[in-house]
């Protein structure tokens, strides 16, 4: 390795990092991937191939995916590491519950990103669907229209057009609210009262990224809740979304003293009856809407993943109050 080319790394080189370097010109040249491996202890090239493939390298701006990219001279790097696997994301066919010419629906798993980021494109649910639509060849290029958004930690629903003459349909029935989104969450403590709507203007607090309630200079964000189950334990909670704003139930939540279980960003307990939670405790479950197309009435529902309703049992461990969920099929 060149002691001449500067460290990008002080820490592990898959930690959540952000590093910026100007290509000293020595190495003009020289391959991208050749580049990193050397000028990052640590680094394999093996894996500096797999970070420039999920699209975490950005040469002058711009992100590149081409390992064999030679370097420029003046060239800036800047390299975006998001501390989840290296390996990418693919959708199968189990994921999706209804494709037409027009739409599809899937049910996102949680722990991956919905649409690009600075650290990857290759592997997120949008890439993942142009993946997997293009395996079945044809002549048309697959298009995907995504007026949706989950977190990275929210599993559940999503619905997706695939043809020019859905994409402003579908987002006009977003826009104009004619869509019925409902979530389940645990918490560990009930809101009060049990059921209730959530009103507010939220916007961005950039020092700390966060959403947050204001008084003025904020998007309109309207949560509906009711309590479904509750006990000392906790409560399991259905949410409906009337708007949809950038981390809205989690803020809401949290701020009426019902923060998400394993939200430790918006103040959730990441460890609840001797469980370890990797990620909030939210579930798009239940999609309603008219196909833009076909004006057909579309009804999807899901039931909870394994992580959300292993810690449901526990939290109802002696079925005194499962009665309303079992009849929603939720058990």
């Amino acid at each position: 390795m060149s002691r001449n080319l500067p460290p990008l790394f002080t820490a592990q080189p898959d930690a959540r990092q952000l590093f910026r370097v100007q290509v000293p010109p020595a190495a003009v040249g020289q391959r991208l991937d050749q580049y990193l491996s050397q000028a990052v202890p640590g680094l394999s090239r093996t894996r500096a191939r797999k970070i420039v493939d999920l699209g975490g390298v950005h040469l002058n701006g711009r992100r590149v995916r081409t390992c064999s990219q030679s370097l420029p001279v003046g060239a800036s790097i800047e390299i975006y590491t998001d501390g989840f696997p290296l390996e990418p994301f693919r959708l199968t066919e189990s994921h999706i519950l209804y494709r037409d010419s027009f739409l599809l629906v899937l049910n996102k798993p949680a722990g991956i990103e919905t649409q690009p980021t600075p650290a990857r494109y290759k592997g997120t649910i949008y890439e993942a669907l142009l993946f997997l639509l293009g395996r079945g060849g044809g002549t048309r290029k697959p298009e995907v229209g995504m007026v949706q958004r989950l977190d990275r930690g929210t599993s559940g629903l999503m619905v997706f057009s695939l043809h020019p003459k859905a994409h402003g349909g579908l987002s006009r029935i977003f826009l104009e609210h004619k869509v019925k989104k409902r979530y389940f969450a645990l918490v560990a403590s009930p809101p009060s009262p049990p059921a209730g709507e959530i009103r507010s203007l939220l916007a961005r607090k950039h020092k700390t990224n966060k959403m947050v309630s204001v008084e003025r200079g904020g998007k309109l964000a309207i949560t509906r809740y009711q309590t479904q189950n509750s006990a000392a334990s906790g409560a399991l909670l259905e949410i409906e979304l009337l708007t949809g704003r950038s981390h809205q139930i989690r803020a809401h939540l949290s701020e009426a003293g019902s923060p998400l279980l394993g939200d430790s960003f918006y103040g959730g307990a990441v460890q609840h009856l001797g469980l370890e939670l990797t990620r909030p405790m939210l579930h798009a479950f239940s999609l309603e809407f008219t196909h833009p197309v076909t004006q057909e009435f579309l009804n999807f529902t899901l039931p909870l993943t394994d992580d959300m309703e292993q810690l449901r049992l526990r939290m109802f461990a002696n079925g005194a109050t499962l009665k309303k969920n079992c009849e929603r099929k939720i058990c």
